[in-house]
């Protein structure tokens, strides 16, 4: 356990040990059961200075083909994306694991928006704020993950790896949940990452603190996010949900 406040090499290194450990016993056999299990990881190991969870929210998510989601994501992604059965190729950012302070933040199927934000061009994308600045901030072309090329996905030397770190949320343009989120839930600053795995998707963690992180801890999630995605990789092409209605 580290105290998220002071994030700092040695904590970097214990928390990247467990993530490489996370998955040696009763391995997942989807890539939500593996990304729910990391979600707890950060929300358990990363505390306040009172030993509470420092986030009050954590999630992860990952581009899916729109065509592959199942109908009650197709027609909440409908919702913001009428045309979405005509766009070729469609990817939608798509809530595949959630944990957090609040009942309801720790179930994929209570959350009420930004269940599957579909990107249907790179437009569309520069029209959201938050999801346009992760992608931008984890060094990848909002092109690439809007119409991944695989080719690309297997070149390792991905030097960007970045960081989507916004030291202030409160009356951030990039956290647009101000009055119904930020504020009463008295989040300080937020960290994201991730980047592109072997399918094609982009793959993204987002840690809602609750205590201030400054840009020394926040450098120390480029090589947590290395970690993450590595920790994916191997879940690329198993099925996306537990559940049997999706696929």
């Amino acid at each position: 356990m580290a105290l998220l406040e002071h994030f700092g090499y040695v904590e970097m290194m214990a928390l990247r040990s467990q993530m490489r450990s996370l998955f040696d016993i009763d391995r997942p056999q989807t890539f939500e059961g593996a990304a729910q299990r990391v979600a707890r990881l950060f929300r358990d190991e990363l505390l306040d200075e009172n030993g509470d969870p420092a986030c009050a929210l954590v999630r992860v998510y990952k581009t899916h083909p729109f065509q592959q989601l199942d109908l009650d994501l197709q027609d909440f992604a409908r919702s913001i994306e009428p045309e979405a059965d005509s766009i070729p190729e469609l990817r939608c950012l798509t809530l595949v694991a959630t944990t957090g302070q609040e009942p309801g933040w720790n179930s994929r199927l209570a959350s009420k928006g930004h269940r599957a934000i579909p990107l249907s061009s790179v437009e569309a994308v520069e029209r959201a704020p938050m999801v346009a600045r992760l992608i931008q901030q984890l060094g990848i072309p909002i092109a690439d993950v809007v119409r991944p090329e695989r080719g690309l996905l297997l070149d390792t030397d991905q030097t960007a790896q970045g960081v989507f770190f916004v030291p202030q949320a409160a009356g951030s343009p990039y956290i647009v949940a101000q009055d119904e989120f930020v504020v009463p839930y008295g989040i300080t600053s937020v960290i994201g990452f991730g980047g592109l795995i072997a399918s094609g998707d982009l793959v993204a963690a987002i840690l809602f603190s609750k205590v201030p992180v400054n840009d020394a801890v926040a450098t120390q999630f480029k090589v947590i996010g290395l970690n993450f995605k590595l920790a994916m990789l191997s879940f690329a092409f198993k099925p996306l949900f537990e559940d049997a209605r999706a696929f």
